[in-house]
């Protein structure tokens, strides 16, 4: 039976996102298109009467000004949001800034599928010759978190982005949901995808097809021990939501010639 309903948001499009490129922990900002999604977002989500107690977010500028848009779309620009790097994007190491289509040419499409959306492949660590580190590791960003920076991640499988957050779940967001307080959860595609293997019990090989596009709204029925007790339901236009998911899927996959 359901007790609790969250609303889960992978961020507007980002500007990366937008480029085909793996972001990750670089702090792009939304794109045009994204800031329209989550402006759309928060007007889907006042027609259907959502109303939030509570926004958790990541760290990462995309996730935070997507929670904004919404909640100004929706006039409840006065919710407090709470923001953590444990929802922050998986961490893909040396992999962060490259081209999705041009590594699926050069290393194949399985590689790059295995690469984005396995449960327990981590790819190659970043290190500081990396053009990114020091713009991610001298972020002031990350002075503050629970845990120092040089324990702060180098690279991630999805196991270990669900290791990073369920933490933060059980000890920060699950009791504000417990308390009947209602939370919107504006994060990235793969933190929301680690959640919802814990939530809905997906298996190690299913998530691999598991897809979420940019800017929609996922609707998450929860029992009292906080365990998904129907199908996830994206809201909104269903055809306009499919054709999202197969963008998202067709990243990985070789450019055809012009």
């Amino acid at each position: 039976m359901s007790k609790y309903k969250v609303i889960l948001l992978r961020h507007g499009e980002g500007e990366w996102n937008k480029e085909n490129r793996f972001c990750s922990w670089v702090d792009q900002k939304l794109s045009t298109d994204g800031v329209k999604e989550a402006q759309a977002c928060g007007r889907l989500l006042r027609e259907q009467g959502y109303t939030f107690d509570v926004v958790f977010t990541s760290l990462l500028s995309r996730s935070v000004h997507t929670a904004w848009l919404v909640l100004e779309a929706m006039r409840q620009e006065w919710v407090p949001v709470v923001k953590s790097w444990r929802l922050n994007e998986r961490h893909y190491g040396a992999l962060i800034g490259l081209n999705r289509a041009e590594m699926a040419l050069n290393h194949g499409e399985q590689q790059v599928k295995v690469w984005r959306r396995s449960y327990n492949v981590t790819p190659p660590p970043i290190d500081q010759s990396h053009p990114y580190y020091q713009e991610i590791y001298n972020d002031r960003r990350y002075s503050n978190c629970d845990v120092s920076k040089d324990e702060l991640p180098r690279a991630e499988s999805l196991k270990q982005v669900l290791d990073r957050l369920l933490p933060y779940w059980d000890g920060t967001v699950g009791p504000e949901i417990r308390s009947g307080r209602s939370v919107l959860i504006s994060a990235h595609g793969n933190s929301c995808r680690a959640l919802l293997k814990h939530l809905e019990g997906i298996s190690d090989s299913d998530i691999v097809n598991v897809t979420l596009p940019t800017g929609t709204p996922v609707l998450l029925e929860l029992d009292e021990n906080l365990r998904a007790v129907k199908p996830r339901q994206l809201l909104g236009d269903q055809v306009k939501i499919q054709a999202a998911i197969k963008m998202v899927e067709d990243q990985g996959k070789v450019k055809p010639a012009a």
